[in-house]
């Protein structure tokens, strides 16, 4: 009889250790999910764009006004702002109008030119520019180079009710080996068609019942890897162009693992105007998973 009741106690322990492992799991993805959402709010996350504007070489007239070349409608907005001037590897900003946009948190003077963007070898020069709400700054995209532009009163971010999810499942939570990569780079194409080559980390192997599948991993020089990827639930439950997903960089063996609780919406999920990386075509995976962030709006 107590040989029956020391079994009986270890199995309750043994489930409740259980129990209490899967519990703070959870509460680890639930911190992470809630972090997530508030930098998407932030003034630098994705739901305050309203424009990306490539530019031309030349004077891009920025403004209200019909015809101009960013062209970006909203009444608290002028006809016309300024111009960025596009010549070589070089953006110049001109205000058009007293008490016009700050540079740098600088007021510039009107008539005054100012360099506001400089293609460099390593890292490109870009300022920050802002007018009442709206901020934007100068990117450069390949060949393209453009206006990234917000409004911290955005319609999208006033209304965000956040992202639905999949129940967290620690099944999604799995081993896996990253292997050396067979080439230096993978090629990756954005969602505006251009095609360059990323570094590759290498190319992640696991399991899921009892089938082998793998990724092609991006190195992109962060404390962590990068993966976009597509499965059987995209354009259905998730997100049609794929999710992205980041995992820790492996052990002296290639251990690490990949949690899919962690799987995330990429920013054209909530915007058409980001330039998101889709998935090759190797990373596309005959399974469904049904965990992590489900699709979001209509993008």
């Amino acid at each position: 009889m107590k040989k029956l009741f020391c079994i009986v106690s270890m199995v309750f322990i043994v489930k409740f250790s259980m129990a209490q492992s899967v519990k703070k799991y959870t509460e680890g993805i639930e911190k992470w999910h809630q972090d997530r959402i508030e930098d998407l709010k932030k003034p630098n996350g994705w739901l305050n764009l309203e424009g990306l504007f490539w530019l031309h070489k030349g004077v891009n007239s920025f403004g209200k006004a019909v015809g101009s070349d960013c062209y970006y409608t909203n009444s608290s907005f002028p006809n016309h702002l300024g111009n960025f001037i596009y010549e070589g590897d070089s953006v110049v900003w001109e205000n058009t109008i007293q008490n016009g946009a700050l540079v740098d948190n600088t007021l510039l003077p009107l008539g005054k030119k100012q360099l506001v963007f400089k293609e460099q070898a390593s890292r490109d020069f870009a300022a920050s520019f802002s007018f009442d709400q709206f901020r934007w700054v100068v990117i450069k995209r390949e060949d393209k180079v453009g206006i990234r532009f917000r409004n911290l009163n955005a319609a999208t971010l006033v209304n965000f009710k956040g992202i639905e999810r999949f129940p967290v499942d620690p099944k999604w939570h799995i081993k896996a080996v990253l292997n050396p990569p067979v080439q230096n780079s993978i090629m990756i194409t954005n969602i505006i068609g251009q095609t360059s080559p990323q570094k590759s980390a290498g190319i992640l192997a696991f399991t899921v019942e009892g089938k082998q599948y793998t990724l092609d991993v991006i190195d992109e020089g962060g404390p962590k890897y990068f993966i976009t990827f597509a499965d059987e639930t995209a354009g259905k439950t998730t997100y049609g162009a794929g999710r992205f997903i980041e995992i820790s960089k492996p052990d002296a063996n290639g251990n690490t693992e990949i949690d899919f609780n962690l799987a995330y919406n990429p920013p054209c999920a909530f915007t058409a105007f980001a330039t998101c990386p889709l998935p090759p075509a190797q990373n596309r995976l005959t399974l469904s998973i049904p965990a992590g962030e489900k699709k979001f709006g209509h993008h």
